[in-house]
């Protein structure tokens, strides 16, 4: 008797040895479907990369999971996942058997579903349960279709139809699996003080498809000190300055008056009877006037007197007649 599933039902298996078959029908537009499964321990993660079997990886150590070559059949596409559960070590709580789109979202994959079958029934026999896997949104490019686990001493099936929208890498990573970062998208380097990258012994995810081209990203120059934006500072611009004005020459001031030319003119007040007027010597040679905010000079000192003039002797031709 085959069972319809739906997604978040459950049934018990009839048999420990199943072959889920994946089937979808092809197209020109279509993208191509991988299957995989990965071996999960108590606490929802791998235990090793081993765990996961997949076209690049398609036996597991113990031989209990494998992952077989796909066919073309009438009805479509199928690409299978086989797992002897009755001797899978304690260890091993969950099988999840998921799917990844090569070439486009799930979206545009039609027909998608999954039938499980017992190892031992005869060629041609009915699967004992089948579920139609429908995306949720469509944009999904990885799914976990259903999932494998143990109840007791018996092991179950559970309907799923979740889905990653970063594919079967997304999908890897999800659940613990160190992808190789040689076939990785290209990430920015880290920086002086961040750890370096984790060493790559996982296997290969990305192998079977090329990966898409990123734009080399570089290092991050390293920034000078009190400059912003990493730029060296710029050189120092010398000031300008104007050339002095050509004076005309000026008359030189009496000796008279210099000492208080020299001197600095008192402030100007609003009490002041005259605003201040400049210290410079007065037109038309008249004498200053404090009146008019000139400065007093002080007047001449005297010479100190001197002997009366006397003629040099004279010639004969010089001399009265008497």
């Amino acid at each position: 008797m085959t069972h319809v599933m739906s997604k978040g039902s459950n049934i018990p298996l009839p048999a420990t040895a199943v072959r889920a078959v994946l089937r979808w029908t092809p197209g020109p537009e279509v993208p191509d479907v991988d299957a995989s499964a990965l071996l999960l321990a108590a606490d929802g993660h791998v235990r090793s990369d081993e765990d996961f079997v997949f076209y690049n990886q398609p036996r597991h150590p113990s031989g209990l999971v494998r992952h077989l070559p796909k066919k073309r059949l009438t009805e479509g596409l199928t690409d299978t996942i086989e797992a002897d559960l009755g001797p899978l070590e304690p260890a091993v709580h969950r099988v999840v058997l998921a799917a990844s789109a090569d070439g486009g979202p799930f979206g545009r994959v039609q027909d998608l579903c999954l039938r499980l079958y017992d190892c031992t029934a005869p060629e041609g026999a009915e699967p004992f349960a089948v579920f139609e896997v429908t995306a949720e949104t469509g944009e999904e490019t990885a799914l976990m279709c259903g999932e494998l686990y143990r109840r007791g001493d018996r092991w179950k099936f559970r309907a799923l139809g979740q889905g990653y929208d970063s594919g079967l890498v997304g999908l890897a990573t999800e659940f613990g699996i160190s992808v190789d970062d040689s076939e990785a998208p290209a990430a920015p380097e880290p920086s002086v003080h961040a750890p370096g990258p984790p060493d790559a012994t996982g296997p290969t995810v990305a192998a079977h498809h090329a990966a898409a081209p990123t734009a080399a990203v570089g290092p991050s120059p390293a920034p000078h000190q009190g400059t912003g934006y990493g730029y060296p500072p710029p050189p120092p611009v010398p000031p300008v300055t104007a050339p002095p004005a050509a004076v005309p020459p000026q008359p030189a001031a009496s000796p008279a008056y210099a000492a208080a030319d020299a001197s600095p003119a008192a402030p100007w007040s609003s009490h002041s009877a005259h605003p201040p007027m400049p210290a410079q010597q007065p037109a038309y040679g008249y004498p200053p006037h404090p009146a008019y905010g000139y400065p007093q000079h002080p007047q001449p000192v005297p010479a100190a007197p001197q002997a009366p003039f006397q003629l040099p002797p004279q010639g004969p031709q010089f001399q009265r007649r008497r």
